[in-house]
């Protein structure tokens, strides 16, 4: 017998088929009555200011698109009932978010509060104190779980703790994320044309790859129009190169890694030389679309999802999201051997799994403490599962064994937009213990699932990756001067070097290049945020 809690907040499945890109629309304003436990009814924007003004809280939120309210008519309407609060939300689209931003933080009618990292990045939080306040003083008071999370979690201390030793936003660990970030794909339909195994090494990666371009690997009688490795949703030069030890995390914003415990710019690193001279021989040879530094994203999409398969290899989140309808002639790489022997993934757990600043509140809140023991009650495994997939009894079931099963989406919607319309999913303060997710299990095809089950085979192989650090607003500053110049002179030269060579005859130049540009200052700044982010831990 399943033990489940429902919440009767939901009139019907919505019928929707959207995808992730946001479309058209503003704000929207809704008003949720939760003390009284009844069907959320629509409020415009001055009901809800009123009702703000009753003694309730506005909270903002931005959607990746128009998705309904049925996000915060579960458990997050829900926890505010038990918290003896009432709410009102203010729904934004991430596509006008910008505009609505500036303004805002330019001295607009702010709200108590914003939920989700997509809100606000750590230069607006830095830049604009005066918009926020710390939470430091309110923890002990009224948050108990966030505060016993603290203290058995140090990455969870270290996120919440920004550069000047203040906690201005909430951090999140999610549930049900893998360690391995991005990947490679290859077409193993070709392979077994070609009476091929999977390789396991570099070279037997380039040796495939040179069988596709020597072949009719796709059988459509035109030996000519496979491409052995192209783009992909990922940095497919790091990818490439990956065999060499180019360990870029999924936030590859300043290609940083760490080795031997202490940061490195990857494009400055030994591995990152040998992977592009490598790269540039198997380009040279045909093995390489030669269009891969000048498409564009539709070209990119039409070759990786053309009605004949004719991309061979490629890197991506999953082989679905990747290749489309072909995906089934696709499967995941193993982690290939390099030079060295050893075997890379591109693993960077603090950034899929973590976050930062995932609830704000600002200086129009005149009484923060309910409202953050409203929020504390995220911080729990049955409130982060349902902030991931849906409320008990529409996302997930809890069993009575402690376990959890996702539920299969009721209303035609892939699995991850049903989750989107009926959660807050990516977004908000959550925590889950290590472990958790061996308690999940799905009643139907998932993108989550597959994912899950790629990273079992992957994570064993994931390196020590550079955090999820805090900058001081000068580092922001300087980084915003230096890393500007720096990142395009990086890419214009890995271009040049992959399709033309030189790298190995012009890396001191390089490298000195670099300095001129103000390299020593960058790297030092990163050093530096490092070891605060050791140190809050």
């Amino acid at each position: 017998m399943k033990m489940h809690k429902k919440y009767g907040l939901f009139a019907g499945a919505m019928a929707l088929s959207l995808t992730l890109t946001a479309c058209g629309g503003g704000a929207s304003t809704q008003t949720t009555e939760v003390n009284d436990g009844e069907t959320p009814v629509a409020a415009s924007a001055g009901e809800a200011d009123d009702k703000a003004a009753e003694g309730g809280y506005r909270v903002a939120t931005v959607r990746w698109a128009d998705w309904g309210e049925d996000y915060h008519t579960g458990f997050p309407d829900e926890a505010a009932k038990e918290a003896g609060i009432s709410l009102s939300w203010d729904t934004i689209l991430n596509s006008d978010w910008a505009d609505k931003k500036a303004v805002l933080l330019a001295g607009g009618d702010l709200p108590d509060a914003f939920l989700g990292s997509i809100c606000f990045s750590e230069s607006d939080i830095l830049t604009n104190t005066g918009s926020f306040i710390a939470l430091d003083d309110y923890i002990d008071e009224y948050m108990p779980n966030f505060k016993a999370v603290m203290e058995s979690d140090p990455t969870m201390k270290a996120l919440a703790t920004s550069a000047d030793g203040h906690i201005y936003g909430l951090p999140s660990k999610k549930p049900c994320r893998p360690t391995v970030s991005n990947q490679m794909f290859i077409n193993k339909t070709w392979l077994d044309n070609l009476g091929l195994e999977v390789p396991t090494t570099y070279k037997e990666f380039e040796d495939c790859l040179a069988a596709f371009r020597d072949n009719d690997a796709n059988g459509n009688g035109d030996p000519s129009d496979e491409i052995p490795f192209g783009q992909g949703y990922a940095d497919s030069v790091m990818f490439f190169c990956l065999p060499f030890g180019t360990t870029i995390g999924a936030d590859g914003t300043y290609m940083m890694t760490v080795k031997d415990g202490s940061p490195v710019y990857i494009p400055t690193s030994e591995e990152y030389k040998a992977g592009i001279e490598w790269m540039h021989d198997c380009y040279v040879n045909g093995l390489i679309d030669p269009e891969l530094f000048t498409e564009d994203s539709s070209m990119r999409d039409a070759k990786l999802m053309n009605e004949t398969p004719i991309v061979g290899a490629a890197p991506g989140w999953t082989a679905d999201s990747t290749f489309g309808a072909n995906a089934g002639e696709y499967v995941a790489l193993p982690a290939l051997a390099g030079p060295d022997g050893n075997q890379y993934v591109s693993s960077d757990p603090e950034h899929m799994n973590y976050s930062r600043y995932e609830f704000v509140v600002t200086s129009k809140c005149e009484n923060p403490g309910p409202l953050l023991a409203w929020i504390d009650k995220f911080y729990t495994e049955d409130a982060s599962i349902q902030n991931f997939y849906g409320s008990f009894g529409i996302g997930v079931e809890k069993e009575e064994d402690g376990t959890y099963t996702v539920l299969e989406p009721q209303d035609g919607n892939s699995a991850d937009t049903f989750a989107w319309i009926q959660s807050v999913r990516d977004f908000g303060p959550k925590y889950v213990a290590e472990g958790f997710n061996d308690k999940v299990s799905y009643a139907a095809e998932n993108g989550d699932a597959s994912k899950l089950a790629l990273d079992k085979e992957l994570g064993k192989y994931a390196k020590e990756a550079y955090p999820n650090v805090s900058y001081t607003t000068d580092q922001l500053n300087t980084l915003a001067t230096l890393f500007t110049d720096i990142d395009a002179y990086v890419t214009a030269t890995q271009a040049t070097w992959v399709t033309e060579g030189g790298v190995d005859e012009q890396w001191n130049d390089y490298i000195g290049t670099l300095e001129a540009m103000g390299y020593n200052d960058f790297i030092q700044i990163q050093q530096d945020a490092y070891s605060t982010y050791q140190a809050n831990k």
